[in-house]
């Protein structure tokens, strides 16, 4: 609809994504369709708050309330979107989005994002080389998953979308920095636990050798968005006790599909 100014972007962008994921739940390896995804991009890259009636926040002006928040916007079979809210550093912790492709975006402020990837859940940790032993012992070892520390970057309002499909990116930990932030957030399909769908959250542990590391400074740092792929184990554990999540009423356009 390139000559259309009437529609409301967000309503586009809705009607696009429903275009680009419609059929991912049986398309083998849940993968973009090309030609749909540069039309979505475009659209999610010029969204700002004042498209969606949202006005950034001031760190003073916020009360004793959760630390994130979410304004549901839609869910259908084939996506859901909506807006998190944090407020200055507030954290979402390292999560996964099962079987899931998905785009954050964020709208006012600036958010920390670490992106992990799980490496083959067969992997003997008995076998592993020393560099690679999780710092746990056995009996810890059921709740591990190998990983790939694929990047840690920070997105403004000004940065295109971050993207994470079902093999790529699928686990990320997004963290408000200088204030508070908020970020649209697309998801295709949509959580479903009775789909196998569900929500998992993650610890992300340090190895002897990464300690060592540490210590004596073995890491480059590259200074902003930080690039290197580095192993690591994660520790599945149940909803950190420190965050939850509450509701606000989106007060943009309406959506529909």
């Amino acid at each position: 609809m390139p000559w259309d100014n009437k529609t409301p972007l967000i309503q586009k962008i809705a009607r696009q994504a429903h275009v680009a994921f419609k059929g991912l739940k049986t398309a083998a390896g849940g993968e973009y369709r090309l030609e749909n995804q540069s039309e979505l991009l475009g659209l999610v890259t010029a969204v700002r708050a004042a498209d969606l009636k949202i006005a950034p926040r001031n760190t003073g002006s916020e009360a004793a309330g959760p630390p994130v928040s979410y304004m549901h916007i839609i869910e259908t079979e084939v996506f859901s979107m909506g807006v998190f809210l944090l407020t200055a550093g507030a954290s979402i912790p390292l999560h996964d989005h099962p079987g899931m492709n998905g785009m954050l975006k964020v709208l006012y402020g600036k958010v920390s994002v670490r992106c992990f990837d799980k490496l083959d859940e067969n992997l003997n940790v008995s076998a592993t080389p020393p560099r690679f032993q999780p710092p746990l012992d056995p009996s810890q070892t059921g709740s591990l998953r190998p990983s790939l520390l694929r990047s840690v970057a920070e997105y403004s309002e000004t940065s295109g979308p971050c993207l994470l499909t079902p093999e790529q990116d699928n686990l990320h930990q997004i963290e408000a920095a200088d204030g508070p932030a908020a970020f649209l957030d697309i998801l295709a399909p949509p959580y479903d636990p009775d789909d196998g769908r569900d929500c998992h959250y993650y610890k992300a542990l340090q190895t002897a050798a990464e300690q060592v590391d540490d210590n004596t400074g073995g890491h480059d740092q590259q200074g902003g968005d930080k690039k290197e792929k580095k192993e690591m184990w994660l520790l599945e554990i149940p909803q950190p006790t420190d965050f939850w999540c509450g509701g606000e009423s989106y007060p943009g356009p309406p959506v529909s599909v």
